[in-house]
């Protein structure tokens, strides 16, 4: 059996955007969003859509990461003190934002790697702003490309069937 097949949202850590390692087994039995973002593109505005989230979702334990990256139309700071400034700043964000992150390519972060082999082609990044919610057992529930909004109808109807569960 090989390691992508018994891999699990478990198995992968980012580092935040201050330097510390954040490892998703720290998250077990909470539901996860994971989503790429950028500083500078059409978006960006869904920083302010995730904000809410959080705070309103924060008592269900929700998790929000979210993953910076330049991969996509050179939208994001070159800096993460530049990244972190911004976001704070500009939507008050709270919820865990990763380092600049590579998301293409034989350089890009292995949790990337592994949604495109776990879930498919289509499910691999186009842009900024897809959208990853994985339920308390760390299973996929579902993923959204950047015309999702986190406050749209169809998000935030699978959003409550992973805090029922």
């Amino acid at each position: 059996m090989s390691v992508q097949a018994i891999a699990s949202i478990y198995n992968f850590s980012f580092k935040s955007i201050d330097g510390q390692v954040i490892n998703l087994k720290d998250f077990k039995g909470k539901p996860i969003l994971i989503v790429n973002t950028a500083s500078f593109c059409g978006y960006t505005y869904q920083y302010e859509q995730l904000q809410n989230l959080f705070e309103k979702f924060k008592k269900n334990n929700l998790i929000i990461i979210g993953v910076p990256s330049n991969d996509f139309g050179n939208q994001e700071f070159k800096k993460n003190k530049e990244v972190k400034e911004f976001c704070k700043t500009k939507f008050n964000v709270s919820f865990i934002l990763t380092e600049i992150s590579k998301i293409k390519g034989n350089e890009g972060h292995p949790f990337f790697q592994w949604i495109k082999d776990e879930f498919g082609f289509l499910s691999f990044p186009k842009w900024n702003f897809y959208k990853y919610l994985f339920n308390k057992d760390g299973e996929l529930s579902a993923w959204f490309t950047s015309f999702t909004k986190p406050n749209s109808e169809k998000f935030l109807m699978e959003l409550e069937k992973v805090l029922k569960k």
